[in-house]
């Protein structure tokens, strides 16, 4: 795990029922128990915060007049990079990222002081943290958060084949827009000829450098204005170079006062030092300025040809350009000048450029059906290795006979293929399917899982897939729903063996789970409700034990809970 990202803390102040609150988390498996409304959503809910989750002005505590949220991760050396180029800021090798939420709703983000759009801490999120629960469970029941799943899996041998397709997916729908263009151009082709010679007639004459409208204001501003800046040059030169009263003379006498005192005590010397500089810097300024005054000098014509010429880029631009800034107006100018010629050959050579495109595009299509058979070929592959990993997984989860199918679909490659077979993301359909048996029928995952069996077969992926995957913290929010008995202590164990690889924070009623953990936090109430930081505690030793007991049957003190939650704690070190 040294190698990937983990959460070291996370502070909470005025969300819901939480006051304040600071946990400070460690790798491994960590566990947040408590009662009913004590508050541990909410520790999940200022994560889904940090993580640029949607802002609402619902959360903030009543009475307070912002909540604020924030979470400060630990990133490795290799993976800096990676999160700097998503626009946040890495220092010490960590990340703190907070979120503020006012009570009129209005948010703010921020990396390590520095303040960042909430769409940054999306996009970071997706390599810091995967949160789980019951809506990430209704996702995994559609078709493309499947392929997405295989796609992860598959890692480089499916990305490699990915790319390919989509290079060919861009250069197919790229020439089928410009035989389309080029059609329905053809009725109006002289006329659009015409324009585009005009055009580049124009624009030849002119040949507008980047940013040169700014570059010529300056120029302008400078030649409309040489007696103005002459008399400020002339009053500055003399100011300072007036033999009786200049500063050159006024800090040459000061020099020369201190000349021979200044060996016989340091803070002199320290002043003279000073009046050096100063006399030097004043000196280079006078001869920059006479300089200035030699080269100033009024030139009717090159004034008058530069609003002549910025007269004439400004008409350019306003004949064929846009609305937008001189210098962008002057880039779009140029790319469409660039591309002229290609666009004129299109139009000139009409049906018979057509014709010699459409031959090019029967070439385009065979190669975009062969990468599309090549990704089709990968993702079986590895659909078939996926569902045998996981399989695994979900008969350790208490179904000890379930067989998971991840099935992969697409168009009859051998047929003749219709443009609609081809989608951004390939040909294929993805879909899992459930097996209760060997003999079973298969049945879509969406239709033959409860909530019990989905969850594992969540977790199940969630092992497999971390394996692999870069992010380096797992939350699970009702991972146990509809579960009990044997195979929430499996549950647990999965849990606990997928925080070999990654940081695991789970929030569970069962004390079969929770007794996995490597650290345990509860959550409870004040008599008024109110969650404040001495209400998050890390129980370890006897608190512990009495909280699985509580767990158990509601009761600290029963003695044959406490027992039960001894032969539970247990397990981790069989």
């Amino acid at each position: 795990m040294s190698d990937r990202t983990f959460l070291e803390e996370i502070t909470i102040r005025s969300i819901g029922v939480i006051d304040q609150a600071s946990l400070e988390l460690s790798k491994g498996l960590t566990v947040l128990t408590g009662e009913t409304g004590a508050g541990k959503t909410m520790i999940l809910t200022a994560l889904n915060l940090v993580l640029g989750g949607k802002s609402d002005s619902s959360l903030v505590r009543k009475g307070s007049e912002r909540l604020v949220a924030s979470g400060r991760f630990a990133i490795p050396k290799k993976s800096i990079a990676l999160f700097e180029d998503s626009g946040a800021t890495v220092e010490d090798g960590e990340i703190i990222i907070s979120r503020t939420v006012n009570s009129d709703g209005k948010s703010k983000a921020a990396t390590s002081g520095v303040s960042v759009p909430a769409s940054v801490l999306a996009a970071i999120a997706e390599n810091l943290v995967e949160v789980h629960g019951q809506s990430a469970n209704i996702a995994l029941t559609k078709s493309s958060k499947q392929r997405d799943l295989l796609d992860q899996f598959g890692g480089q041998v499916i990305a490699k084949a990915f790319l390919a397709y989509q290079e060919s997916y861009g250069a197919f729908h790229e020439l089928k827009d410009r035989i389309s263009a080029i059609k329905k151009s053809l009725s109006q082709s002289e006329k659009e000829i015409a324009e585009l010679e005009e055009f580049v007639e124009a624009f030849k004459k002119l040949s507008p450098k980047e940013n040169e409208i700014e570059d010529l204001d300056q120029m302008i501003a400078r030649l409309s204005s040489v007696e103005e800046l002459r008399l400020a040059g002339e009053q500055a030169l003399a100011t300072l170079s007036d033999e009786e009263s200049g500063a050159l003379t006024t800090l040459g006498i000061a020099r020369k006062a201190l000349e021979n005192a200044r060996n016989k005590d340091l803070v002199l010397e320290g002043i003279y030092q000073n009046l050096s500089e100063s006399f030097f810097l004043v000196s280079d300024a006078s001869s920059l300025l006479s300089s200035y005054l030699s080269s100033l000098e009024a030139d009717p014509q090159s004034l008058e040809n530069m609003q002549l010429r910025k007269s004439g880029i400004v008409a350019l631009i306003k004949r064929w350009g846009g609305a937008a800034s001189s210098a962008a107006e002057i880039e779009e100018l140029t790319t469409r000048f660039k591309n002229s010629a290609t666009r004129i050959a299109d139009l000139r050579g009409g049906d018979a450029r057509v014709a010699e495109l459409e031959k090019e595009f029967l070439k385009v299509k065979a190669k975009l059906k062969s990468d599309a058979t090549a990704l089709s070929i990968v993702r079986e592959k590895c659909a078939a290795d996926l569902s045998r990993a996981v399989t695994k997984e979900i008969i350790e989860l208490s179904m000890p006979h379930t067989i998971l199918s991840v099935a992969v679909s697409h168009p009859d490659y051998a047929s003749a293929m219709k443009e609609s077979d081809f989608a951004s993301s390939g040909c294929d359909e993805v879909a899992i399917y459930l097996q209760g048996d060997r003999s079973a029928p298969l049945v879509l995952l969406s239709k033959g899982a409860s909530g019990g069996e989905m969850s594992r077969v969540m977790l199940a992926l969630e092992v497999v897939l971390a394996k692999t995957h870069p992010v380096g913290t797992y939350v699970f929010d009702e991972i146990d729903a509809g579960v009990g008995g044997k195979a929430a202590i499996e549950i647990g164990r999965r849990l606990f063996e997928l925080s070999k690889f990654a940081q695991v924070i789970v929030v569970t009623h069962l004390p079969q789970v929770a007794a996995w953990a490597d650290s345990h936090f509860v959550v409870t109430k004040n008599n008024d409700g109110v969650v404040t930081q001495s209400d998050v505690k890390r129980v370890e030793s006897a608190q512990r034990v009495e909280e699985i007991a509580r767990m158990l049957a509601g009761l600290e003190e029963s003695s044959s809970a406490k027992e039960h939650a001894t032969e539970l704690l247990a397990m981790r070190v069989r």
